[in-house]
């Protein structure tokens, strides 16, 4: 049974950033009396932006629908995660299913084009994110080559993409050789985008660190004018100000490895007066030449000014450095985690006891941006069932509205 005083430990979690914050949202803070509490989650509708944080409890996926209607499957990742031991968490709505088809089926019920995404991005090629090869719903033969059911492969049985970004097509040497950064994890994903270009019909494009809008509104993005995409990490590439594109690693690209993590993509929502900020599990210290040591994270938090809303880099484990809190000053920080032990890296900052003043039960968490982006509601859904019941909710008014 889950206990209640530990819940906030697990699922994928969103909160009040700052008690500063929390006064300033005081009046609209409600949580579990929030007039949606008790209700099945009301389907998205045009202008709004959402970002559904989907709980499996074995890792990281995100669903979102643009204004116009856009789509994109941002991570669909499948581990081991539950044979951590004391370190597992509950695997929801349960076992019968890999994490994959969960996350398909939870697509399937809030999206407008119920199986049709149109786009799909790994952020990066580790497991936890996009499936692996040693974890998964079988085998299935192709080409000669056998590719594990998992992740978004599995996903894609049910779903339908449109196009793929990735940091490394398509020759998987930016800024070195994958297999350089981690052999363990870029060998499914070589094979699964081949395989749905030539089942779907699937396009792909390499991600493109500083550019706005690669990944743009489709339907109708005139009529959303103030609603904008940046692409500020990838490949061990931030985005500065002045829009010119940084490479942290060009100091070591004579290294026989690099951190996965450091590729991660990510990306800068405006919607209005409303901010959003993602990065993957984009986090490293890598050691210069002259033996000190740099944080990728310190140095894109130079590059920032601050948001609304932001998922903590790498699942809040060893990661989020003060410089980075200190320029996104989010009002809210949302997490997927899949241990009860992952913190803000700088000691004091956890997460959970400093952040969420009430205990919720693992779930999914549903960023919603009403149209214009001046306000926002953070809603609590369970995973227990497929129900899409509202656990509790929060209301917000943007930054800058």
């Amino acid at each position: 049974m889950k206990s209640a005083a530990l819940a906030p430990f697990f699922g994928t979690l969103g909160m009040c950033g700052s008690s500063s914050a929390q006064e300033k949202c005081a009046p609209a803070c409600s949580g579990k009396g929030h007039p949606l509490a008790g209700k099945k989650l009301p389907p998205w509708k045009p202008g709004e932006f959402q970002v559904h944080f989907i709980y499996t409890g074995v890792a990281e996926s995100m669903f979102w629908i643009m204004p116009d209607g856009t789509t994109m499957l941002l991570d669909c990742g499948d581990h081991k995660a539950w044979a951590r031991g004391k370190l597992a968490i509950w695997v929801l709505p349960n076992g019968t299913k890999n994490a994959g088809e969960w996350i398909a089926r939870y697509v399937t019920r809030v999206n407008p084009a119920k199986t049709d995404v149109d786009y799909m991005m790994l952020s990066h090629h580790h497991s936890d994110h996009g499936g692996g090869e040693t974890w998964g719903a079988g085998t299935r033969e192709w080409n000669g080559q056998q590719i594990c059911v998992s992740g978004f492969m599995q996903a894609a049985d049910t779903l339908k993409f449109g196009t793929a970004f990735d940091r490394g097509w398509p020759d998987f040497n930016d800024p070195i050789p994958d297999e350089r950064c981690d052999p363990n994890c870029y060998v499914l994903m070589r094979k699964v985008y081949p395989y749905l270009m030539e089942r779907d019909g699937l396009k792909m494009e390499k991600f493109n660190v500083g550019a706005v809008n690669q990944v743009a509104m489709r339907k109708n993005a005139a009529a959303y004018p103030s609603f904008s995409i940046t692409n500020i990490t990838g490949n061990g590439k931030i985005r500065c100000r002045n829009g010119e594109v940084r490479d942290l690693y060009a100091e070591l690209h004579n290294a026989k490895r690099l951190n996965e993590n450091g590729m991660s993509l990510g990306l800068l929502v405006q919607y209005g007066p409303f901010r959003f900020y993602t990065a993957g599990d984009f986090s490293d210290s890598p050691k210069l030449p002259d033996g000190s040591r740099r944080n990728i994270e310190a140095e894109l938090a130079k590059e920032l000014d601050p948001v609304d809303v932001a998922k903590v880099n790498h699942h809040a484990h060893h990661s989020m450095p003060t410089e980075l809190v200190a320029a996104l000053q989010a009002r809210v920080w949302t997490a997927a985690v899949f241990t009860p032990e992952r913190r803000f890296e700088d000691e004091g900052k956890d997460f959970v006891r400093d952040i969420a003043p009430e205990a919720f039960d693992a779930g999914h968490v549903v960023l919603n941006v009403a149209p214009g982006g001046k306000t926002y509601t953070i809603a609590y859904v369970t995973a227990d069932n497929e129900s899409m019941k509202v656990t509790g909710a929060y209301d917000f008014t943007s930054r800058n509205a």
